[in-house]
This record gives structure tokens, C-alpha cells and sequence, in this order.
């Protein structure tokens, strides 16, 4: 008797956590925190805008291979200070930021309407 195929499952990435990105009680704009292996992985993959930002915890760089659109980057140490900002053209590949804990995606333009620059400390908010 030929056993019956076992279906292979893909894990189901919990839903990205959200809050505000704050810098000195001032909420520059809604946050997505990707913690999870699969949500990271996933990160913003799939999406032609995107409202607010994510924050990529444990990542040291990234990518926009795929990407709908061009990202403002900032590399985060483990206060959450900005340590090195960037703009990531689609189909790029950053550089690891060794002292970067985290790393915070918004579309083009959002760090200037912001006017967040390297040395500002953020901190994520709960809803």
C-alpha cells in the first residue's frame, strides 16, 4: 500500500506588530515591527506603497530586490539612535551596518518631510 503524500505547510507569519514612531514625544508617522524570521523575511515584499514605516528588528541590512518602489533606510543602534541614513533605489542590496540593531524602511521622501537625520532617537509606541 503506497502512503498517502503529506502536504508540506508553510509557516504563517504572524502579522508585523504596529505602534508609532516617535522622536521627542513628537509621532512622525505609524510603524509596522517586523520581529518574526518569516514577517522579516517578508518585510515589504508585495506592496506598491507603503503608509508609515517599518522597523526590521535584528537586521543590519536590506534589500529592495522586487520592490514596488524606493526606500528611505536608516540603520538604528540598540537605543535607537539613527546611525547612518540612506536612499535604497529598487533592485539594491545595502551594505551591513555592524553597529545597526535595527533598521527602519519608509518610502522615499518620508526622512525628509520628517527631517530625521543620523543622531535623533526613536522609540516605537504601542497602539
Amino acid at each position: 500500500m503506497k502512503p498517502s503524500p503529506r502536504k508540506l505547510r508553510r509557516p504563517k507569519a504572524a502579522p508585523p506588530s504596529t505602534g508609532w514612531l516617535v522622536r521627542d514625544d513628537e509621532v512622525l508617522a505609524s510603524v509596522e515591527v517586523a520581529e518574526g524570521r518569516i514577517s522579516k523575511a517578508r518585510g515589504l515584499l508585495g506592496r506598491s506603497q507603503l503608509e508609515g514605516a517599518m522597523l526590521i528588528v535584528g537586521a543590519r541590512s536590506v534589500h529592495s530586490i522586487a520592490m514596488g518602489f524606493e526606500l528611505d533606510v536608516a540603520f538604528l543602534d540598540s537605543d535607537g539612535v539613527v546611525i547612518r541614513t540612506l536612499r535604497l533605489h529598487r533592485n539594491r542590496v545595502t551594505l551591513p551596518v555592524w553597529r545597526a540593531r535595527s533598521v527602519l524602511e519608509a518610502e522615499a521622501g518620508s526622512f525628509g518631510h520628517w527631517e530625521l537625520k543620523v543622531g535623533d532617537q526613536l522609540e516605537v509606541r504601542s497602539c
